[in-house]
C-alpha cells in the first residue's frame, strides 16, 4: 500500500513504497501495495456474548450437584443476573483433579448454567500456553468492542482484562487446562463482577485460589452413569466395571460407548478389557502413568472405532497432534483437498467418531474437541509403532492445504480469526515435533507462512519472534545458504524495516544480498529481489544515492533477463522512478512513471492494483512538479477506481483520498481539502489505529491544511501530538519524525514564536545532516527554513550565508528550475533586499 504523502514545510509531497509477500517466501516491492489487516468481523451485536469453544453437553451427562453447589457457593448462583450478582472483588476458583476426572465438563456445566441465566458475557479461554490466552482474550476483546484496530493480541488482551475488572455485569471467564500459575494469574481481573474458573492439573492453583476438587465418580454415580448410557440395569456388573476403571469418568464414558455400540454386557466388556494387549500399543510410562484403567478403556474404544468406521484411524491420528483447545471444522474441511475425501464424507466421519465418544463438538458446533488423554494415548501408540513422524507430516500437509485456501489481498482483512486458527494449530504441531526426531522443511515453511500472516496483520510483537525462531531453525536444519533460509532472512529483515528498526533491517538485507549473490548468482530472481529490497531499505533510511544505484542496476538486469513487460520489471521501473522523485529529480521521474503507467495498463489492465498504484504515483509526481491541472484529474480517477474495486475503507482507497485532498489543498481549494483530510484521518484511525505511521502522516497533513486555513491553534496542537507520537513509535531519527519536528517549527514560526521555532529548526537541520546527509532534499529544505526563520528574526548575518549555501546546493542537487530551488532563490533575494537599506544607513 502506498503511504499517504508526507509534507515538509514547503508542503511538497513524498511517496514511498511498501512491500508484499510473494508466494516463494520473498518480500518485494510491488509499486506500493502492502495489505495490512488489523481487525476482523463480526462486530459486537446487542445481547449475550458467548466466546470460545465451550464443550457440548455430552450424551448421558452425569450431574454432580455437590460440585455445582460448591461452585455456586464460591461464584454465585448462575441464575443471579441482576445488580446483586456480586459486584466488587472478582472471585476466582480453581477446579482441580487428575486427567479424565471431568474438570473441563464441571466448568462447562457452570458455563451452560450461566448461559441459560442470560449472563451478558460467558468466555472460554484455552490456557495451556501464553499464546492461547492472548488469542482467546483478544477474540473476547473484539466481541466486546474493546480491541482497537492496530492492537496486537497481547495489547487487546490487556484491554479486555481492564474491561473485566471494571464491569458491573455478571461475567464468567473460564481458563481451561491452565498450566502455569504466574501466567494465568496475570490475566485474572482483581475487581469487577467477573467470575473466574480455572481448570488445571497443577495443584499450585488450588493452594492460591478457592479450590474445587473434582474426584472420580462414586459407586452410585458410576452406576447411574452406566445405566443412563447403556440401559443395562445390572448394579453388580456396573460396580465391577467401575472398579476395573478406577471410577474414572472418561474411562467409564469410553466403556459405555463400546458397550452400547457392540451391545455387550458389562461382563463381556470386562472380558475384552482383560484380554486387550495394551503392551502392544503403548510403551510403559513409569514416570507418568495413566489413571487406573484409562489407557485400556481408551485404546479399546479406539480400536473398536477404527475397525468399524472407515478412515477413522488416519483422522484420529491427525487429531492427536492438533490443538487440544479445539480444531475448527474449517481446518478439517481441508481434508477434502489433502486426502481426496469429499466434504460430506469428512462431516460424516466426524459424526461417526462423535458417536464413539472419542471426539465431541464445541457448543456452537464450529470446532471438534478431543480429550487430552485420548490424544496422548493416540500419540504414544503412534510413537510406539514408529508412525508418529508420518502422523506429524500428515498434519503439516493438512495445514498447508488450509493455508493455501486463505484469502489474499483485501479479503485478508476479514481473515484474522482464520489466521489465528492456522497459528494455533501450527504451533501445536511444532511443539510435538520438537519432542520427536526433528523439524521438517515443510513444517518450517508453514511456520514461515504464519510469521508472514502475522506481519500482514501488523502483529509485530508475535511476527518478529516467530520469524526469528524460524530463521534459526532453518539455519540449523537446512543450512545458512539454503534458498529457504535466505528468503526467511529477507522476510525477517522486512519485518524489522516495517516496524521501524532500520539498522537491523539493513544489516540483514545486506547479508542476504551478499549470500544470494554468492550462492545463487547475481542474476537469479531471488538475488534481484534481494537487491531491490536492500535498495528500498536504503531509500527508507534516506540514503538515496545508494538506493538509486541499486534500483538502476536491478531494473537493467530485470529488463534484460525477464523482458520489459514482466511484472517484476514494471515494479523495478516504478521503484526507480519513486527514488528519483524522492531525490527531487522529477525530470527523470515523471517520464519513467508515464512509461510505467502505459505499460501497466497494456500488460495488466486498467483495473489492476499495480496500475492504480502507478497512476497514483504519477499524479503525486505531477503535484510535486506544481502541475495540478494534470495531478488532480489523475487523483480523482484513481480514487474513483479504488473506491469501486477495493471499497471505501481499504487502505489504498484511504491513501488515494488523502492524496486527492493534498492536491486540492495545493490548489487552494480548502473547502474540499479540509473535509477530505478529516475524513481520511478518521478512516485511518478506525482501520489502522492511532499509532500507525499512515495515521500519523494523515494527522500531520491535516495539521498542515489547518495552517493554510489560518486555524493555527488546532494546527499546532496536532503537530505537537504527531511529533510526540512519532518520536515514541518511530524513534527520534526516523525521517517522518524529522519532518514532524520541522513542521512544528514552521507552525511556531507562523505565530511569530521564534523563541521556540529557531531552536527546533536548528535541531532538525543538525539531525537531517547527520541522518540523511547534507545533500538530501529534505536537508536542503531544512536549511532554507532555518535561514527564513533567522531572516524573520532580523538576523540577516546568519540568514544570508545559509541561504547562499542552500541555493548552491539546490542548484547542484535539484537543478536551477526545481520548485525548491526557486523557493530558496526567492528567499535569498528578499534577504539581500532587506540587507541593502541597512548598509546605506550604517554608512
Amino acid at each position: 500500500m502506498t503511504p499517504p504523502a508526507d509534507n515538509a514545510s514547503d508542503r511538497q509531497s513524498h511517496v514511498c513504497l511498501d512491500a508484499t509477500a510473494s508466494g516463494q517466501g520473498q518480500v518485494y516491492q510491488a509499486g506500493g501495495h502492502q495489505t495490512i489487516n488489523h481487525n476482523y468481523p463480526p462486530q459486537p451485536e446487542p445481547g449475550q456474548i458467548v466466546e470460545g469453544d465451550i464443550p457440548q453437553r455430552p450424551p448421558g451427562f452425569q450431574e454432580r450437584p455437590h460440585l455445582m453447589e460448591r461452585l455456586a457457593e464460591l461464584l454465585g448462583e448462575p441464575g443471579t443476573s441482576g445488580p446483586d450478582a456480586g459486584i466488587g472483588a472478582a472471585v476466582i476458583c480453581a477446579v482441580g483433579g487428575t486427567p479424565g476426572v471431568g474438570k473441563t465438563l464441571m466448568a462447562a456445566s457452570y458455563a451452560w448454567a450461566c448461559q441459560a441465566a442470560r449472563w451478558p458475557v460467558v468466555a472460554w479461554i484455552p490456557a495451556e500456553t501464553t499464546e492461547q490466552i492472548h488469542t482467546g482474550l483478544a477474540a473476547l476483546a473484539q466481541r466486546l468492542d474493546q480491541r482497537q484496530a492496530d492492537d496486537d493480541a497481547a495489547t487487546a488482551a490487556t484491554r479486555v482484562k481492564a474491561w473485566l475488572a471494571a464491569t458491573e455485569r455478571p461475567t464468567l471467564l473460564v481458563f481451561d487446562n491452565a498450566t502455569d500459575v504466574a501466567t494465568v494469574r496475570r490475566w485474572c481481573p482483581a475487581t469487577g463482577a467477573t467470575r473466574v474458573v480455572i481448570t488445571t492439573r497443577n495443584r499450585a492453583f488450588l493452594r492460591l485460589f478457592e479450590p474445587v476438587e473434582v474426584e472420580v465418580f462414586t459407586s452410585a454415580q458410576a452406576q447411574a452413569f452406566l445405566y443412563r448410557r447403556t440401559g443395562q440395569d445390572d448394579p453388580a456388573g456396573a460396580t465391577g466395571l467401575a472398579d476395573d476403571l478406577g471410577h474414572l469418568p472418561l474411562a467409564l464414558d469410553q466403556a459405555a460407548t463400546v458397550i452400547a455400540r457392540l451391545r455387550l454386557s458389562y461382563a463381556a466388556y470386562r472380558a475384552l478389557l482383560r484380554d486387550f494387549p495394551v503392551a502392544e500399543y503403548l510403551p510403559a510410562r513409569p514416570g507418568d502413568p495413566y489413571p487406573v484403567g484409562a489407557a485400556e478403556a481408551i485404546l479399546l474404544s479406539i480400536t473398536q472405532a477404527e475397525s468399524t468406521v472407515p478412515d477413522a484411524a488416519a483422522l484420529l491420528s491427525v487429531l492427536s497432534v492438533l490443538s487440544s483447545a479445539g480444531i475448527p471444522l474449517a481446518v478439517l474441511h481441508a481434508l477434502t483437498a489433502s486426502t481426496g475425501l469429499e466434504t460430506v464424507r469428512v462431516r460424516q466421519l466426524l459424526a461417526d467418531l462423535a458417536d464413539t465418544s472419542l471426539i465431541t463438538y464445541s457448543e456452537d458446533g464450529t470446532s471438534v474437541l478431543i480429550h487430552r488423554l485420548v490424544q496422548r494415548v493416540l500419540r504414544e501408540r503412534a510413537a510406539h509403532q514408529g508412525t508418529l513422524d508420518t502422523v506429524l507430516s500428515q498434519a503439516v500437509d493438512l495445514l498447508h492445504t488450509f493455508n493455501a485456501a486463505l484469502p489474499d489481498g483485501p479479503a485478508m482483512w476479514a481473515a484474522r480469526a482464520v489466521v489465528e486458527m492456522l497459528v494455533e494449530q501450527t504451533d501445536t504441531v511444532y511443539r510435538w515435533t520438537l519432542m520427536g526426531n526433528g523439524l521438517s522443511a515443510d513444517l518450517l515453511s508453514l511456520r514461515q507462512w504464519c510469521g508472514r500472516h502475522l506481519y500482514d496483520l501488523a502483529d509485530f510483537t508475535r511476527a518478529i519472534p516467530l520469524l526469528k525462531t524460524t530463521l534459526a531453525d532453518l539455519e540449523r536444519v537446512l543450512g545458512a545458504d539454503h534458498p529457504d533460509t535466505l528468503n526467511s532472512r529477507n522476510n525477517l529483515a522486512y519485518a524489522y524495516q516495517t516496524a521501524g528498526d532500520l539498522s537491523r533491517a539493513i544489516l540483514l538485507h545486506e547479508a542476504t544480498l551478499a549470500d544470494s549473490e554468492r550462492v545463487l548468482g547475481t542474476h537469479h530472481p531471488d538475488t534481484l529481489n534481494s537487491r531491490n529490497n536492500l535498495a528500498y531499505a536504503y531509500q527508507t533510511a534516506g540514503d538515496l544515492s545508494r538506493a538509486i544505484l541499486l534500483h538502476e542496476a536491478t531494473l537493467a538486469d530485470r529488463d534484460r533477463l525477464l523482458g520489459p513487460d514482466h511484472p517484476d520489471t514494471l515494479t523495478s521501473r516504478n521503484n526507480l522512478a519513486l527514488a528519483y522523485q524522492m531525490a527531487g529529480d522529477l525530470g527523470r521521474a515523471i517520464p519513467l512513471m508515464k512509461a510505467t503507467l502505459a505499460n501497466c495498463e497494456r500488460v495488466l489492465g486498467t483495473d489492476h492494483p499495480d496500475t492504480l498504484t502507478s497512476r497514483n504515483n504519477l499524479a503525486t509526481a505531477h503535484r510535486e512538479a506544481g502541475d495540478l491541472g494534470r495531478a488532480i484529474p489523475l487523483h480523482e480517477a484513481t480514487l474513483a477506481d479504488r473506491d469501486r474495486l477495493l471499497g471505501t475503507d481499504h487502505p489504498d482507497t484511504l491513501t488515494s483520498r488523502h492524496n486527492l485532498a493534498s492536491a486540492y489543498r495545493e490548489a487552494g481549494d480548502l473547502g474540499r481539502a479540509i473535509p477530505l483530510h478529516e475524513a481520511t484521518l478518521a478512516g485511518f484511525e478506525q482501520l489502522l489505529g492511532a499509532d500507525h505511521p499512515h495515521t500519523l502522516t494523515s494527522r500531520n497533513n491535516l495539521a498542515g491544511v489547518y495552517e493554510m486555513a489560518g486555524d493555527l491553534g488546532r494546527a499546532i496542537l496536532l503537530h505537537e501530538a504527531t511529533l510526540a507520537d512519532r518520536e515514541r513509535v518511530l524513534g527520534a531519527d526516523h525521517p517522518d519524525t524529522l519532518q514532524s519536528r520541522n513542521n512544528l517549527a514552521a507552525a511556531y514560526q507562523m505565530v511569530a514564536d521564534l523563541g521556540r521555532a529557531i531552536p527546533l529548526y536548528e535541531q532538525t537541520l543538525a539531525d537531517y545532516e547527520r541522518v540523511l546527509g547534507g545533500d538530501h532534499p529534505d536537508t536542503l529544505i531544512s536549511r532554507n527554513n532555518l535561514a527564513a526563520a533567522y531572516q524573520m528574526a532580523g538576523d540577516l548575518s546568519r540568514a544570508i550565508p545559509l541561504l547562499k549555501a542552500a541555493l548552491v546546493d539546490c542548484e547542484r542537487v535539484l537543478g536551477a528550475d526545481h520548485s525548491r530551488t526557486r523557493v530558496v532563490r526567492k528567499n535569498l533575494e528578499k534577504a539581500v533586499r532587506r540587507m541593502q537599506p541597512e548598509r546605506k544607513h550604517d554608512s
